[in-house]
């Protein structure tokens, strides 16, 4: 059952960040079908724990980071002999197949490769934040971070307290990773559209909104376009 925040993560990122996917629609919708297709697999695997089934769950977490990694990746990170987004495409697509084809070597790695690609990222924002002077951008980045804290805990219990879990009869750790890590990846997103647009879409300047207000408790951040030279 907890395999739908995935659909739900989808469908939220497409409604809520609507003014950015109309200028980048092949990117959203490219992403939240990807989506899809992780709680699809997801709950296949966990409905028939099958090698085949592990396999389509992993590989479809793998090609969706692989293209946001694709669509999002900034620039001014580029590797010095990449030159333009098409060639960091292709660069993407082969290291993807590679790893693709590596997945079956040694399957019960796959997960904790998977899970060691989040240090990239956070490395990532932690020098995007470095030229970030918006306040509210930080707070998201901070409230992303502690998500994700509590995701990895919950996975991690999962996978070496599986006894202490059986013992006292309490197996819901990976239930909680899938609601926390879906969480956490709807601050993700939003912070990393935001990086998009400042790099990709110096006609706009991104305003970061809370759904459904900033006074709630319990919010849902998403990306707005503002064009500051509209005159009004």
């Amino acid at each position: 059952i907890s395999n739908v925040c995935f659909f739900i993560l989808s469908a939220a990122l497409l409604h809520l960040n609507r003014q950015y996917c109309q200028h980048h629609t092949v990117p959203m919708y490219f992403i939240s079908g990807l989506l899809l297709c992780v709680g699809i697999f997801s709950m296949y695997f966990h409905m028939t724990l099958s090698y085949v089934g592990q396999l389509l769950d992993e590989l479809s977490i793998l090609w969706t980071l692989a293209v946001a990694y694709s669509f999002w990746y900034p620039r001014a990170h580029f590797p010095k002999c990449i030159k333009s987004r098409k060639q960091f495409y292709w660069l993407g697509g082969v290291t993807t197949v590679i790893t693709t084809v590596m997945s079956f070597i040694k399957p019960s790695i796959n997960a904790y490769a998977l899970n060691c690609i989040a240090f990239h990222l956070l490395y990532l924002t932690w020098r995007e934040l470095k030229k970030c002077d918006d306040q509210r951008v930080h707070r998201m980045a901070k409230a992303m971070v502690v998500w994700w804290v509590l995701a990895i805990t919950s996975w991690l219990s999962d996978r070496w307290l599986c006894w202490l879990c059986q013992a006292i009869n309490f197996p819901y750790f990976h239930s909680f990773w899938h609601v926390l890590i879906a969480v956490s990846l709807l601050y993700c997103f939003p912070l990393v559209m935001y990086f998009d647009v400042t790099y990709e879409m110096p006609a706009f300047k991104p305003k970061l909104g809370y759904w459904p207000s900033d006074s709630w408790p319990i919010v849902v951040p998403y990306i707005a376009l503002e064009d500051p030279h509209k005159q009004c």
